[in-house]
């Protein structure tokens, strides 16, 4: 049996050594045999592991990709299978919502979608709907003061206007990237008083951000299959009905 130093794999995948004895410690990597002087006795399916860790770590962050590699240390392959597909599904849902940010910054004329007609006010109820959020996010982001919708004379009622939308699905693309507050603020601003170029290139560069993560777990995700061949999880050719 091959045996690996772990500076061979620290070298590969551009890490220390003292990185691979973290991971063997948080028990998302199988504990190595050792040699008669104590060293630590990597084989192929450690350099696997290491492997599918480090590309997972980009697209999927570290929490779910240690969750993750737990429960195929259990053979639990399905669950670890379904968690990686949630995440792709949000990632997904993300996208969505960044292509209609964009669409609508382009075109405010443009419905949100064919069942989904902008009214000239709205309640806060009707406008979580559309945008697909909580209210009590509506509310937070209002108590931030990145949106500030109008009041109902009568009753005191929150208004929203299709403006407050184009808000509200910046602010959801937005959360997701690097934006801080004082930022987000300003450009979500710029939508309000229609300077809108701005707010477009943001939501291009979140794009941008989106299909690089997209592609980041996509090589997580081949590792990840890559492991469950060298542990025998799955079969190394998955045969075409």
């Amino acid at each position: 049996m091959r045996y690996y130093k772990p500076i061979e794999i620290a070298r590969e995948l551009h890490i220390s050594t003292s990185a691979l004895r973290h991971y063997e410690s948080w028990g998302v990597v199988p504990a190595p045999d050792r040699a008669p002087n104590g060293y630590r006795l990597y084989t192929k399916v450690h350099l696997a592991y290491f492997r599918c860790l480090r590309a997972m770590f980009a697209g999927f962050g570290v929490a779910l990709t240690c969750d993750v590699l737990r429960h195929i240390q259990n053979r639990d392959v399905d669950t670890a299978f379904w968690l990686v597909n949630k995440e792709q599904a949000v990632l997904q849902q993300e996208k969505v919502v960044a292509d209609q940010t964009l669409a609508l910054l382009q075109d405010p004329d443009v419905p949100v979608s064919a069942s989904k007609r902008l009214k000239s006010q709205m309640n806060i109820g009707e406008v979580a709907k559309i945008a697909d959020v909580q209210p009590s996010a509506i509310r937070h982001w209002e108590k931030e003061g990145l949106i500030i919708p109008e009041r109902d004379p009568e009753n005191g009622y929150r208004l929203f206007t299709p403006m407050h939308i184009r808000q509200i699905l910046l602010i959801r693309t937005l959360r997701k990237t690097v934006y801080f507050l004082e930022n987000m603020k300003e450009i979500v601003q710029a939508v309000e008083h229609h300077s809108l170029e701005k707010a477009k290139k943001v939501t291009e560069n979140a794009l941008v951000s989106i299909h690089e993560r997209n592609r980041q777990q996509l090589y997580g995700i081949h590792q990840l299959i890559e492991l469950c061949k060298e542990i025998e999880l799955i079969d190394r050719l998955i045969p075409i009905l």
